[in-house]
Formats: C-alpha cells, sequence, structure tokens
C-alpha cells in the first residue's frame, strides 16, 4: 500500500513540479504540465485498477471505476452530438472530483 501511495503523491505532484519551471521554460511548462494531467489520470486510473482487483468487493473502489467509465461514456456521448455545452460543463470537473476522490481512499485505506 505504501508504494500505491508513492505512485499517487508523483502522479498528483507531477504537474505541480513541471509548472515550478516556468521561470526557465515559460509556457513550455504550462503545456506540459497541462499534458502530464493525463499522465496523472492514467496513473491513477491504474492504482484504481490495481486496488479493486486486489479487493473486489470493496463499493468505494467500485464507484470510483463506475465514475471513469461515466465520465468516457459521456464524453462519448458528447462527441457523437457535436459539444452540448452543458455536458461540457458537467464534464469539466468530473477529472479533479475522481481524482481527489481516489486519493482520499489511498490515504484513508493505510
Amino acid at each position: 500500500m505504501k508504494i500505491i501511495k508513492y505512485i499517487n503523491t508523483f502522479a498528483i505532484a507531477l504537474p505541480f513540479l513541471i509548472v515550478a519551471t516556468y521561470p526557465i521554460y515559460k509556457e513550455g511548462a504550462l503545456i506540459f504540465a497541462i499534458i502530464s494531467t493525463m499522465a496523472t489520470g492514467f496513473l491513477q486510473f491504474s492504482l484504481g485498477i490495481k486496488m479493486l482487483i486486489d479487493n473486489p468487493g470493496n463499493k468505494n473502489l467500485q464507484l470510483y471505476i463506475a465514475g471513469v467509465v461515466a465520465f468516457f461514456a459521456l464524453w462519448l456521448i458528447n462527441v457523437l452530438i457535436s459539444y452540448n455545452d452543458f455536458i461540457n460543463f458537467i464534464l469539466f470537473p468530473i477529472p479533479l472530483i475522481l481524482a481527489i476522490y481516489l486519493s482520499l481512499l489511498i490515504y484513508k485505506k493505510e
């Protein structure tokens, strides 16, 4: 569980560490920080899957995976209907909410 905690901490800190290089790299640092949020999402999703495999009966982890699936399903639906603004407003905060939720699960479990 300690390794999972360290990986999650690294995943969350990565965009902030890249932004800290802004005085040196200017806009490039901001662009790479935004791109690194995808790596954060992938690492957190991978950690969530690993934790769910280790403990398949955990309702909180099942809810997290369901939230990830719902996010991507809603995103696909939004693409198919030519980007509805209301759905965009719903989609925008979901990755942040999922990241916080999984982090709380990881830190609470230890």
